[in-house]
């Protein structure tokens, strides 16, 4: 997935989930942040940063905070780039897909992708991830009952006789293994667990990133 038109900017404060405050160009300027996640981790202040520049002249914010330099790596905070990425993807990780199809909904669950294979169907939830401690990412970086009731979702997929995955999509290269974050939230931790023991495949891809682009490279190493 490719962004437009990208700018640079130095990050210097979040007052909320929305909002951040960023230099460009030597002003103050008020953007709108593509992730309600806590990613305290990644805006310092100072920190270079990227940003999309929008030209719908409606909005009341110009620029999406979109990507962050954290050290060596680059890292793209958009939460909505994980689905576009993987959606892209599918094609290469599964040739034989007869169709594909984006917000699929199945019982009392909505699913990321839904892929109809020669032999049968398939379910995809996608979990991006922007939590990275030494080259180990991690997942999730805040509590979510949502993400747990997806697994359980996937399970049921399991149980009816199809193909279910969760697919986590490192924004960022130079990484080397991924775990779930059992000291930040134990239940989804117990509930990615149980669904693996139950059939569910559990994959984690890193991503080529650019400031203006995020594309699925490689598989990382899941360690539970």
């Amino acid at each position: 997935m490719k962004y437009t038109h990208v700018v640079e900017g130095r990050f210097i404060s979040r007052p909320n989930r929305f909002i951040a405050h960023i230099e460009i160009d030597g002003q103050d300027t008020v953007c709108h942040v593509k992730n309600t996640g806590r990613c305290k981790e990644l805006l310092e202040p100072g920190t270079k940063v990227y940003l999309a520049v929008s030209d719908n002249p409606n909005r009341k914010t110009k620029h999406d905070l979109i990507a962050v330099q954290k050290g060596n790596l680059l890292i793209n905070m958009d939460s909505q780039a994980p689905n576009e990425a993987a959606y892209e993807a599918m094609r290469r990780l599964f040739p034989q897909a007869l169709f594909v199809r984006r917000e699929y909904t199945h019982g009392d669950s909505r699913f990321d992708l839904h892929l109809t294979l020669p032999d049968g169907e398939m379910f995809i939830e996608v979990k991006g991830v922007t939590l990275e401690k030494d080259g180990h990412l991690y997942f999730p970086d805040a509590p979510t009952q949502r993400g747990a009731k997806h697994l359980r979702g996937l399970v049921q997929c399991v149980k009816e006789g199809h193909r279910a995955m969760v697919l986590f999509v490192a924004q960022m290269k130079g990484v080397h293994a991924f775990s779930p974050n059992r000291e930040t939230d134990p239940a989804f931790a117990d509930a990615l667990c149980y669904a693996r023991e139950n059939g569910v495949e559990v994959k984690c891809m890193d991503c080529i990133v650019t400031p203006d682009s995020m594309v699925i490279d490689r598989e990382v190493p899941v360690v539970f």
